[in-house]
Protein backbone atom coordinates (compact mmCIF):
# COMPACT_ATOMS: atom_id res chain seq x y z
CA UNK A 1 0.00 0.00 0.00
CA UNK A 2 1.10 3.66 -1.21
CA UNK A 3 -0.11 6.57 0.85
CA UNK A 4 -0.21 9.28 -1.81
CA UNK A 5 -1.67 13.14 -1.26
CA UNK A 6 -4.68 13.46 -3.72
CA UNK A 7 -7.39 16.73 -4.81
CA UNK A 8 -10.56 15.64 -5.45
CA UNK A 9 -11.80 17.28 -9.05
CA UNK A 10 -14.99 16.28 -9.17
CA UNK A 11 -18.04 13.65 -8.42
CA UNK A 12 -17.99 10.14 -11.03
CA UNK A 13 -21.70 9.34 -11.66
CA UNK A 14 -21.72 6.41 -8.41
CA UNK A 15 -21.11 9.56 -5.72
CA UNK A 16 -17.23 8.87 -5.40
CA UNK A 17 -14.91 11.76 -5.79
CA UNK A 18 -12.49 11.72 -8.64
CA UNK A 19 -8.77 12.93 -7.98
CA UNK A 20 -5.38 12.46 -10.13
CA UNK A 21 -2.03 11.71 -8.92
CA UNK A 22 0.54 10.55 -12.01
CA UNK A 23 -2.23 9.93 -14.06
CA UNK A 24 -3.39 7.42 -11.78
CA UNK A 25 -7.21 7.91 -10.99
CA UNK A 26 -8.29 7.10 -7.50
CA UNK A 27 -12.08 7.29 -6.49
CA UNK A 28 -12.37 8.31 -2.94
CA UNK A 29 -16.03 7.82 -1.30
CA UNK A 30 -17.51 10.93 0.61
CA UNK A 31 -14.97 13.21 -0.66
CA UNK A 32 -15.87 17.06 -2.22
CA UNK A 33 -14.44 19.04 -5.16
CA UNK A 34 -11.83 20.69 -3.23
CA UNK A 35 -10.77 18.47 -0.85
CA UNK A 36 -7.02 17.63 -0.21
CA UNK A 37 -6.25 14.12 1.34
CA UNK A 38 -4.41 11.36 2.14
CA UNK A 39 -5.42 7.57 0.80
CA UNK A 40 -3.64 4.48 1.07
CA UNK A 41 -3.57 3.00 -2.03
CA UNK A 42 -2.34 -0.35 -3.71
CA UNK A 43 -0.41 0.85 -7.18
CA UNK A 44 -2.20 -1.90 -9.95
CA UNK A 45 -3.67 -0.92 -12.67
CA UNK A 46 -5.00 2.55 -14.10
CA UNK A 47 -7.59 3.22 -11.30
CA UNK A 48 -8.34 2.48 -7.67
CA UNK A 49 -11.32 3.60 -5.02
CA UNK A 50 -9.99 4.38 -1.32
CA UNK A 51 -11.77 6.50 1.48
CA UNK A 52 -9.36 9.27 2.43
CA UNK A 53 -7.92 7.97 6.15
CA UNK A 54 -6.67 11.95 6.44
CA UNK A 55 -8.30 15.23 5.16
CA UNK A 56 -5.63 17.57 5.28
CA UNK A 57 -8.00 20.99 4.14
CA UNK A 58 -12.00 20.21 3.30
CA UNK A 59 -13.69 21.88 0.87
CA UNK A 60 -15.71 24.71 1.07
CA UNK A 61 -18.99 22.87 -0.26
CA UNK A 62 -18.50 20.26 2.84
CA UNK A 63 -21.48 20.32 5.21
CA UNK A 64 -22.02 17.71 8.44
CA UNK A 65 -24.29 14.91 7.44
CA UNK A 66 -27.58 15.06 8.79
CA UNK A 67 -28.28 11.50 9.01
CA UNK A 68 -26.12 9.70 11.99
CA UNK A 69 -26.40 6.21 9.83
CA UNK A 70 -24.40 8.64 6.70
CA UNK A 71 -21.48 8.53 9.11
CA UNK A 72 -21.80 5.28 11.85
CA UNK A 73 -23.09 3.05 9.38
CA UNK A 74 -21.94 3.72 6.32
CA UNK A 75 -25.03 3.97 4.73
CA UNK A 76 -25.27 3.59 1.06
CA UNK A 77 -28.28 4.82 0.23
CA UNK A 78 -27.53 8.44 0.05
CA UNK A 79 -23.82 9.25 -1.33
CA UNK A 80 -23.76 13.29 -1.33
CA UNK A 81 -25.10 14.04 1.96
CA UNK A 82 -21.52 15.40 3.11
CA UNK A 83 -21.27 18.21 0.65
CA UNK A 84 -24.00 21.14 0.35
CA UNK A 85 -27.57 21.47 -2.06
CA UNK A 86 -25.63 23.59 -4.91
CA UNK A 87 -22.60 21.56 -4.96
CA UNK A 88 -25.15 18.45 -5.43
CA UNK A 89 -26.70 20.38 -8.45
CA UNK A 90 -23.95 21.53 -9.97
CA UNK A 91 -22.31 17.61 -9.79
CA UNK A 92 -25.07 16.34 -11.04
CA UNK A 93 -24.90 18.21 -14.13
CA UNK A 94 -21.65 17.65 -15.01
CA UNK A 95 -21.98 14.13 -14.52
CA UNK A 96 -24.64 14.19 -17.27
CA UNK A 97 -22.16 16.42 -19.36
CA UNK A 98 -19.40 14.05 -18.56
CA UNK A 99 -21.17 11.27 -19.76
CA UNK A 100 -22.62 12.53 -22.65
CA UNK A 101 -19.55 13.52 -24.06
CA UNK A 102 -17.48 10.21 -22.89
CA UNK A 103 -20.13 8.03 -24.32
CA UNK A 104 -22.71 9.77 -26.26
CA UNK A 105 -19.63 11.59 -28.06
CA UNK A 106 -22.10 14.41 -28.18
CA UNK A 107 -20.44 17.82 -26.78
CA UNK A 108 -22.91 19.96 -24.92
CA UNK A 109 -23.04 22.41 -21.91
CA UNK A 110 -23.78 21.13 -18.70
CA UNK A 111 -27.61 21.08 -17.93
CA UNK A 112 -29.46 22.99 -15.85
CA UNK A 113 -31.07 20.67 -12.92
CA UNK A 114 -34.21 21.36 -11.96
CA UNK A 115 -33.82 21.41 -7.75
CA UNK A 116 -36.49 19.81 -5.95
CA UNK A 117 -38.66 22.02 -3.08
CA UNK A 118 -37.78 19.52 -0.44
CA UNK A 119 -34.23 18.66 0.17
CA UNK A 120 -35.41 16.47 3.11
CA UNK A 121 -37.99 14.04 3.62
CA UNK A 122 -39.26 13.87 -0.01
CA UNK A 123 -39.46 9.71 -0.18
CA UNK A 124 -42.87 8.35 0.21
CA UNK A 125 -41.84 4.97 -0.62
CA UNK A 126 -38.83 2.84 1.26
CA UNK A 127 -37.14 -0.04 0.48
CA UNK A 128 -35.61 -2.09 2.92
CA UNK A 129 -33.27 -5.50 3.44
CA UNK A 130 -34.90 -7.67 5.80
CA UNK A 131 -32.38 -10.27 7.41
CA UNK A 132 -33.27 -12.50 10.10
CA UNK A 133 -30.78 -12.52 13.41
CA UNK A 134 -31.58 -15.16 15.66
CA UNK A 135 -35.33 -15.17 16.32
CA UNK A 136 -35.70 -11.99 15.20
CA UNK A 137 -35.82 -9.42 12.05
CA UNK A 138 -33.60 -6.34 11.21
CA UNK A 139 -35.09 -4.17 8.32
CA UNK A 140 -32.42 -1.74 6.74
CA UNK A 141 -30.25 -0.51 4.29
CA UNK A 142 -26.27 -1.82 3.02
CA UNK A 143 -22.86 0.15 3.79
CA UNK A 144 -21.51 1.64 0.56
CA UNK A 145 -18.60 -0.53 0.95
CA UNK A 146 -20.21 -3.93 2.24
CA UNK A 147 -23.45 -4.26 0.51
CA UNK A 148 -23.99 -7.89 1.81
CA UNK A 149 -24.51 -6.49 5.42
CA UNK A 150 -28.12 -4.52 6.30
CA UNK A 151 -27.99 -2.67 9.36
CA UNK A 152 -30.85 -1.76 11.73
CA UNK A 153 -32.51 1.39 10.29
CA UNK A 154 -33.88 3.89 12.96
CA UNK A 155 -34.85 6.75 10.92
CA UNK A 156 -33.87 8.04 6.86
CA UNK A 157 -34.53 11.75 6.59
CA UNK A 158 -34.70 11.78 2.95
CA UNK A 159 -37.95 9.86 3.94
CA UNK A 160 -41.67 10.88 4.76
CA UNK A 161 -41.98 10.33 8.58
CA UNK A 162 -45.50 8.70 7.70
CA UNK A 163 -43.03 5.89 5.84
CA UNK A 164 -40.90 5.39 8.58
CA UNK A 165 -43.49 5.52 10.84
CA UNK A 166 -45.32 2.85 9.11
CA UNK A 167 -41.90 0.63 8.50
CA UNK A 168 -41.76 1.10 12.69
CA UNK A 169 -45.55 -0.47 13.44
CA UNK A 170 -44.84 -3.37 10.08
CA UNK A 171 -40.95 -4.50 12.27
CA UNK A 172 -43.64 -4.94 15.60
CA UNK A 173 -45.86 -7.25 13.93
CA UNK A 174 -42.80 -9.26 12.62
CA UNK A 175 -43.19 -12.63 14.07
CA UNK A 176 -46.23 -12.52 11.99
CA UNK A 177 -43.91 -12.57 8.37
CA UNK A 178 -43.09 -15.23 6.64
CA UNK A 179 -40.62 -18.33 7.33
CA UNK A 180 -37.34 -17.10 5.13
CA UNK A 181 -33.50 -16.37 5.56
CA UNK A 182 -34.09 -13.09 4.19
CA UNK A 183 -36.85 -10.66 2.76
CA UNK A 184 -36.89 -7.89 0.58
CA UNK A 185 -40.04 -4.88 1.67
CA UNK A 186 -41.43 -1.81 0.55
CA UNK A 187 -43.70 0.99 2.11
CA UNK A 188 -45.45 3.35 -0.16
CA UNK A 189 -48.06 6.72 1.04
CA UNK A 190 -49.74 7.28 -1.60
CA UNK A 191 -52.41 10.77 -1.94
CA UNK A 192 -55.31 8.69 -3.27
CA UNK A 193 -55.10 4.86 -1.97
CA UNK A 194 -53.02 5.43 1.36
CA UNK A 195 -50.73 3.14 2.54
CA UNK A 196 -49.26 0.32 0.88
CA UNK A 197 -46.77 -2.77 1.83
CA UNK A 198 -45.08 -4.94 -0.97
CA UNK A 199 -43.32 -7.92 0.54
CA UNK A 200 -40.76 -10.15 -1.27
CA UNK A 201 -39.85 -13.67 -0.63
CA UNK A 202 -40.77 -16.60 1.24
CA UNK A 203 -43.19 -19.54 0.59
CA UNK A 204 -45.77 -19.53 2.30
CA UNK A 205 -47.70 -17.03 4.51
CA UNK A 206 -50.10 -18.30 6.68
CA UNK A 207 -50.22 -15.49 8.66
CA UNK A 208 -50.68 -12.57 6.43
CA UNK A 209 -54.32 -11.82 7.28
CA UNK A 210 -53.47 -11.24 11.26
CA UNK A 211 -50.32 -9.07 9.73
CA UNK A 212 -52.22 -7.10 8.00
CA UNK A 213 -54.92 -6.74 11.08
CA UNK A 214 -51.53 -5.59 13.36
CA UNK A 215 -50.98 -2.91 11.11
CA UNK A 216 -53.97 -1.11 10.68
CA UNK A 217 -52.90 2.17 8.58
CA UNK A 218 -52.43 -0.18 5.29
CA UNK A 219 -54.93 -0.21 2.85
CA UNK A 220 -53.30 -2.76 0.63
CA UNK A 221 -50.96 -5.94 1.60
CA UNK A 222 -49.20 -7.11 -1.66
CA UNK A 223 -46.71 -10.25 -1.28
CA UNK A 224 -44.65 -11.79 -4.06
CA UNK A 225 -43.74 -15.47 -3.12
CA UNK A 226 -40.56 -16.95 -4.48
CA UNK A 227 -40.26 -17.42 -8.03
CA UNK A 228 -43.90 -16.05 -8.06
CA UNK A 229 -46.30 -13.10 -9.71
CA UNK A 230 -47.29 -10.01 -7.36
CA UNK A 231 -50.42 -10.99 -5.51
CA UNK A 232 -52.92 -8.94 -3.71
CA UNK A 233 -53.28 -10.60 -0.02
CA UNK A 234 -55.56 -8.19 1.49
CA UNK A 235 -57.18 -4.79 1.22
CA UNK A 236 -58.91 -1.97 2.74
CA UNK A 237 -61.39 -0.49 -0.19
CA UNK A 238 -61.02 -0.78 -3.13
CA UNK A 239 -57.48 -2.97 -4.76
CA UNK A 240 -55.25 -0.68 -7.26
CA UNK A 241 -53.87 -3.68 -9.19
CA UNK A 242 -50.55 -2.05 -8.68
CA UNK A 243 -49.26 -2.22 -5.32
CA UNK A 244 -45.75 0.17 -5.10
CA UNK A 245 -44.65 -0.90 -7.94
CA UNK A 246 -44.96 2.65 -9.95
CA UNK A 247 -44.96 5.16 -7.18
CA UNK A 248 -42.34 8.50 -7.62
CA UNK A 249 -40.51 8.81 -4.54
CA UNK A 250 -40.66 12.65 -4.83
CA UNK A 251 -44.23 13.72 -5.75
CA UNK A 252 -43.43 17.24 -6.94
CA UNK A 253 -40.09 16.66 -9.12
CA UNK A 254 -42.28 14.09 -10.57
CA UNK A 255 -44.62 16.52 -11.72
CA UNK A 256 -43.17 19.44 -12.84
CA UNK A 257 -40.85 16.56 -14.80
CA UNK A 258 -44.25 15.31 -16.34
CA UNK A 259 -45.69 18.71 -17.15
CA UNK A 260 -42.37 19.05 -19.33
CA UNK A 261 -42.31 16.55 -21.33
CA UNK A 262 -46.01 16.71 -22.05
CA UNK A 263 -45.21 20.28 -23.01
CA UNK A 264 -42.50 18.84 -25.89
CA UNK A 265 -44.74 16.20 -26.95
CA UNK A 266 -47.51 18.37 -27.49
CA UNK A 267 -45.28 20.94 -29.15
CA UNK A 268 -44.73 19.04 -32.15
CA UNK A 269 -48.44 18.89 -32.80
CA UNK A 270 -48.80 15.29 -33.16
CA UNK A 271 -51.33 13.05 -34.16
CA UNK A 272 -49.92 9.53 -33.01
CA UNK A 273 -47.64 9.14 -29.97
CA UNK A 274 -45.64 6.12 -28.69
CA UNK A 275 -44.78 5.67 -24.84
CA UNK A 276 -42.51 3.49 -24.23
CA UNK A 277 -41.88 1.81 -20.58
CA UNK A 278 -45.35 3.54 -19.78
CA UNK A 279 -45.81 2.11 -16.37
CA UNK A 280 -49.48 2.58 -14.71
CA UNK A 281 -50.10 5.12 -17.98
CA UNK A 282 -50.19 8.63 -16.46
CA UNK A 283 -48.44 10.08 -19.28
CA UNK A 284 -50.00 8.19 -21.82
CA UNK A 285 -53.51 9.38 -20.05
CA UNK A 286 -52.42 13.03 -20.09
CA UNK A 287 -51.24 12.75 -23.82
CA UNK A 288 -54.61 11.55 -24.80
CA UNK A 289 -56.25 14.07 -22.95
CA UNK A 290 -54.76 16.47 -24.67
CA UNK A 291 -55.56 15.00 -28.38
CA UNK A 292 -52.93 12.80 -29.11
CA UNK A 293 -53.89 9.32 -30.14
CA UNK A 294 -51.59 6.91 -27.85
CA UNK A 295 -50.18 3.56 -28.00
CA UNK A 296 -48.55 2.57 -24.80
CA UNK A 297 -46.04 -0.31 -23.93
CA UNK A 298 -45.53 -1.83 -20.37
CA UNK A 299 -44.19 -5.11 -20.00
CA UNK A 300 -45.86 -5.31 -16.32
CA UNK A 301 -49.76 -7.29 -17.31
CA UNK A 302 -51.15 -5.18 -13.95
CA UNK A 303 -49.90 -1.54 -15.39
CA UNK A 304 -50.68 -2.61 -19.13
CA UNK A 305 -54.34 -3.22 -17.64
CA UNK A 306 -54.87 -0.50 -15.51
CA UNK A 307 -53.57 2.16 -18.49
CA UNK A 308 -55.78 0.19 -20.86
CA UNK A 309 -58.84 1.07 -18.29
CA UNK A 310 -58.18 4.52 -18.24
CA UNK A 311 -57.09 4.85 -21.99
CA UNK A 312 -60.09 6.92 -23.57
CA UNK A 313 -61.23 5.04 -27.11
CA UNK A 314 -58.42 5.63 -30.24
CA UNK A 315 -55.81 4.93 -27.60
CA UNK A 316 -54.40 1.74 -26.46
CA UNK A 317 -52.20 0.04 -24.14
CA UNK A 318 -49.94 -3.08 -25.14
CA UNK A 319 -48.82 -5.16 -22.55
CA UNK A 320 -44.85 -6.67 -23.95
CA UNK A 321 -41.29 -5.97 -24.21
CA UNK A 322 -40.43 -2.59 -26.73
CA UNK A 323 -38.40 -3.89 -28.62
CA UNK A 324 -41.06 -6.78 -29.75
CA UNK A 325 -43.96 -4.42 -29.75
CA UNK A 326 -42.22 -1.17 -31.00
CA UNK A 327 -42.37 -2.46 -35.18
CA UNK A 328 -45.50 -3.00 -34.98
CA UNK A 329 -46.71 0.54 -33.68
CA UNK A 330 -44.26 2.95 -36.01
CA UNK A 331 -44.21 4.75 -38.00
CA UNK A 332 -45.45 7.46 -35.05
CA UNK A 333 -45.11 11.17 -34.80
CA UNK A 334 -43.24 11.28 -31.41
CA UNK A 335 -42.05 8.75 -29.40
CA UNK A 336 -41.54 8.36 -25.97
CA UNK A 337 -38.78 6.41 -24.04
CA UNK A 338 -38.69 6.18 -20.30
CA UNK A 339 -36.79 3.08 -19.90
CA UNK A 340 -35.53 1.43 -16.64
CA UNK A 341 -31.57 2.21 -15.28
CA UNK A 342 -30.21 -0.38 -17.87
CA UNK A 343 -31.76 2.05 -20.93
CA UNK A 344 -33.39 0.77 -23.91
CA UNK A 345 -32.64 -2.71 -25.93
CA UNK A 346 -30.05 -1.81 -28.90
CA UNK A 347 -33.46 -3.49 -30.84
CA UNK A 348 -34.84 0.03 -30.03
CA UNK A 349 -32.34 2.74 -31.50
CA UNK A 350 -31.96 0.64 -34.59
CA UNK A 351 -35.48 0.83 -34.81
CA UNK A 352 -35.43 4.20 -34.50
CA UNK A 353 -32.40 4.61 -36.60
CA UNK A 354 -34.31 2.92 -39.44
CA UNK A 355 -38.06 3.79 -39.37
CA UNK A 356 -39.30 5.79 -42.41
CA UNK A 357 -40.68 8.39 -41.67
CA UNK A 358 -38.86 8.76 -38.71
CA UNK A 359 -40.85 10.33 -35.66
CA UNK A 360 -40.66 14.52 -35.67
CA UNK A 361 -39.16 14.24 -32.06
CA UNK A 362 -37.62 11.34 -29.31
CA UNK A 363 -38.43 12.43 -25.55
CA UNK A 364 -35.87 10.28 -23.97
CA UNK A 365 -36.62 10.50 -20.19
CA UNK A 366 -33.60 8.57 -18.56
CA UNK A 367 -32.73 7.66 -14.18
CA UNK A 368 -29.02 6.82 -15.75
CA UNK A 369 -26.74 9.74 -17.72
CA UNK A 370 -24.36 6.76 -18.63
CA UNK A 371 -27.15 4.40 -20.29
CA UNK A 372 -28.89 7.71 -21.70
CA UNK A 373 -25.48 8.79 -23.52
CA UNK A 374 -25.05 5.01 -24.81
CA UNK A 375 -28.06 5.19 -26.50
CA UNK A 376 -27.84 8.61 -27.96
CA UNK A 377 -24.53 7.31 -29.24
CA UNK A 378 -27.19 4.33 -31.09
CA UNK A 379 -29.01 6.96 -32.90
CA UNK A 380 -26.69 9.09 -34.85
CA UNK A 381 -29.43 9.85 -37.05
CA UNK A 382 -31.00 12.36 -34.51
CA UNK A 383 -29.85 15.56 -32.41
CA UNK A 384 -30.11 16.55 -29.18
CA UNK A 385 -32.24 19.21 -29.31
CA UNK A 386 -33.08 19.95 -25.52
CA UNK A 387 -31.95 18.60 -22.34
CA UNK A 388 -33.29 18.84 -18.72
CA UNK A 389 -32.41 17.99 -15.57
CA UNK A 390 -34.68 17.27 -12.35
CA UNK A 391 -33.71 16.67 -8.92
CA UNK A 392 -35.40 13.80 -7.86
CA UNK A 393 -33.35 12.35 -5.24
CA UNK A 394 -31.38 15.03 -3.04
CA UNK A 395 -28.36 13.74 -1.14
CA UNK A 396 -27.62 11.00 -3.87
CA UNK A 397 -26.09 11.01 -7.37
CA UNK A 398 -29.22 9.78 -8.77
CA UNK A 399 -30.68 12.19 -11.38
CA UNK A 400 -33.39 12.26 -13.80
CA UNK A 401 -32.56 13.82 -17.58
CA UNK A 402 -35.18 14.78 -20.33
CA UNK A 403 -33.34 14.38 -23.40
CA UNK A 404 -35.30 16.09 -26.54
CA UNK A 405 -34.28 14.57 -29.92
CA UNK A 406 -34.95 15.25 -33.18
CA UNK A 407 -33.64 14.23 -37.08
CA UNK A 408 -30.49 15.60 -38.44
CA UNK A 409 -32.55 16.94 -41.23
CA UNK A 410 -35.01 18.99 -38.96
Amino acid sequence: MAAITVTVESIAAGGDGVARAEGFVVFVPRSAPGDVGVVDIAMRGSFARAPFTEVVSGSASRVTPSCPHYTIDRCGGCQLQHINYRAQLDAKSRIIRDSILRIGKRPMEPPHVEPSPSEWRYRRKLTLAMQRHGPRWIAGLHPYDSPRKVFALEDCPITDERVVALWKTIMEAQSLLPLASALRGAVRIDHDMGATFVLEGGDVWPDAPRFFDAVPDLCELWWIPERKRRRLMQQRGSASTLGASFAQVNAPVAARMQEYVLARVMSYRPSSVIDGYSGAGELARALASAGARVSAIELDPDASAHAARHLPSGSRSVSGKVEEVLPSLLPADVVVLNPPRTGVDGRVTEQLEQCDPAPRAIVYVSCNPATLARDLSRMPRYRVAALRAYDMFPQTAHVETVCELVPLSA
